[in-house]
């Protein structure tokens, strides 16, 4: 029991690590990237709690689903500054 509460310390530690990361980081893709590591944290939750399917459904639909939605959202709307320069 003791390992267990040690664990659960460790990966809320994990997660608010990277939640704080999500909201202080100055790259959007950085941010993206570090709001997966929360997501899967809080699956590691769940799995602790032995909810296994909504783990599952966790990392399927939110690391998997809107985490690659927000990356390709961001590499097509990031402007190149050196094509923008040259045009003006």
């Amino acid at each position: 029991m003791v390992y267990a509460t040690i664990a659960f310390g460790l990966f809320a530690a994990v997660t608010l690590a990277f939640a704080l990361g999500v909201v202080l980081a100055r790259d959007v893709f950085h941010a993206a990237l570090l709001l997966g590591g929360a997501l899967t944290s809080v699956a590691v939750h769940y799995v602790m709690l032995r909810a296994e399917f909504i783990a599952a459904m966790q990392i399927l639909v939110y690391v998997g689903g809107v985490l690659i939605l927000v990356t390709f959202a961001v590499m097509l709307t990031r402007m190149d500054t050196e094509t923008e320069v040259s045009s003006a």
